[in-house]
């Protein structure tokens, strides 16, 4: 697995501010690069739910503490074409929205729809936004929206965790601007000079992938495979144009309990993470997003976050194949088929991580052309473990309810669904003695809604004998 650059560290308040490269790494850059220009924002959401009012002066430090933390930088793009972009200090925080009047709980999913659509900025700020609902009944609920550009799920609990016990993430980013267009273009030139071998390397992975792809290997969920390589049925996909306006992808989060799911998984002979990978299978069964052989390939993030990593996106990925007929009397052989593939990701160069060295030399228009045309339908499972408790006091108390919701694309229109086959992903974690799990999901040619996917979330639970509630 590739590990983080060597300068890079992380340090407490104690410890002086370490030199670090503000250099993106390459799926970072991707990752912004991508989002300009096919117009889409990727988005995490974390959400607390307290049955009380909320300490407003203890949220007020954990605000503070997130401002001077991880998240307190924005990106700077190269004035090179084909430059690498660079983190800066953050120009624009913002404050807390604290809403008024207060809303009946039910309302709660509402208002963290309304939340999702505030307008983020990670190059000029601000990268994320911090709301507080009260509730008619007296409780209180807490939205944090953030930009991946800025941190991926692990990271973002590590933040959450850091605010709420004080500690400061010192790295001491340059201001936006500080280095002059002069200089900026000579070490932004000299830094491609050094890109130039992983560059060469690049090239040679997409070759490959290209190669596999057109023989049907990626298909198949091949090594070196996108990870997301499952297509809706074709007949529904080529049936459907869609209409170029931006629209919400429906969007549920359950919560279960952990000692329930643990038994459940150990029943079935498998893990909290084969059993994560079987409900997403059978959630995607539901929708008929299977393959001829009526398995379906399920995509699964990799840590590869480090002490000391200042990367955003710190993770790979692989993908493996699963039978959802299977999956709910049987969790082994999916837990086996995850073994497996984690083992060869160790042991097999990342031929797709390899490919993201060569995303700065593409044109904009050549980079969404790509993405429109080769981004299948996929279906993700994204495991984020045991949460840091720390990271459900927001206000330096426990959270009655606490989850980290994965946000689709915003900026997305029907016909471009219509044109991946649609999209489904869980992520999912452990906090406060509770499993969340976080699911959005558009099908081409159904009724897509909020309440049809909690509904078939919780139907797809009940498949393995367990009862979710609705966050």
């Amino acid at each position: 697995m590739r590990t983080p650059y060597k300068d890079e560290a992380r340090e407490s308040n104690a410890g002086a501010v370490p030199k670090v490269s503000n250099v993106l790494d390459v799926l970072d850059q991707r990752v912004f690069d991508l989002g300009r220009a096919i117009g889409v924002t990727s988005l995490l959401q974390s959400v607390w739910v307290y049955d009380r009012p909320v300490d407003l002066d203890g949220l007020r430090q954990f605000h503070d503490h997130l401002q001077r933390g991880r998240l307190s930088r924005g990106i700077e793009q190269s004035p090179l074409p084909f430059g690498r972009h660079r983190w800066v200090a953050s120009e624009g925080p913002s404050d807390i929205e604290f809403v008024a009047p207060a809303r009946p709980r039910e309302e709660f999913d509402s208002w963290l729809d309304e939340q999702v659509n505030t307008p983020l900025d990670c190059e000029h700020g601000p990268g994320w936004h911090l709301a507080v609902l009260p509730f008619t009944d007296g409780g209180t609920g807490v939205s944090l929206v953030v930009s991946h550009c800025l941190i991926d799920g692990v990271g973002l609990c590590e933040a959450l965790a850091d605010a709420a016990l004080g500690r400061d993430v010192q790295i001491g980013w340059p201001a936006a601007g500080s280095r002059g267009r002069w200089k900026a273009l000579w070490q932004d030139t000299w830094q491609t000079v050094r890109d130039i071998p992983v560059m060469g390397r690049g090239v040679v992975a997409a070759i490959r992938l290209a190669r596999r792809s057109g023989s049907g290997a990626g298909a198949a969920g091949a090594p070196g495979s996108p990870t997301t390589s499952v297509t809706a049925p074709a007949p529904v996909a080529a049936s459907v144009a869609g209409s170029g306006e931006s629209m919400a992808v429906p969007m549920a989060t359950v919560l279960v309990d952990a000692d329930e799911w643990d038994a459940r998984a150990q029943a079935l002979g498998g893990t909290s993470n084969s059993l994560l990978v079987g409900l997403a299978a059978r959630l995607a069964k539901r929708g008929g997003r299977v393959g001829p052989d009526g398995c379906v390939v399920v995509g699964m993030p990799v840590n590869e976050r480090a002490d000391g990593d200042t990367r955003a996106n710190a993770r790979s990925s692989v993908a493996v194949r699963v039978d959802p007929e299977l999956a709910t009397a049987d969790l082994r052989e999916i837990r086996a088929a995850v073994k497996q593939a984690l083992i060869r990701h160790g042991e097999v160069p990342d031929e797709e991580y390899a490919v993201n060295a060569i995303i700065p030399l593409l044109p904009k228009r050549l980079l969404g052309a790509t993405s429109r045309a080769s981004s299948p339908n996929g279906v993700g499972s994204s495991n984020l473990g045991v949460v840091n408790p720390a990271a459900g006091r927001p206000d330096g108390t426990d959270a009655d309810y606490f989850a980290i919701k994965v946000l689709p694309h915003l900026g997305l229109t029907e016909a471009m669904l219509n044109r991946f086959g649609g999209t489904q992903s869980f992520l999912s974690g452990r906090a406060n003695g509770r499993v969340f799990i976080s699911a959005h999901s558009y099908l081409p040619g159904r009724v897509n809604t909020n309440d049809r996917l909690r509904q078939d979330l919780l139907s797809a639970l009940n498949d393995f004998s367990l009862t979710g509630a609705p966050l």
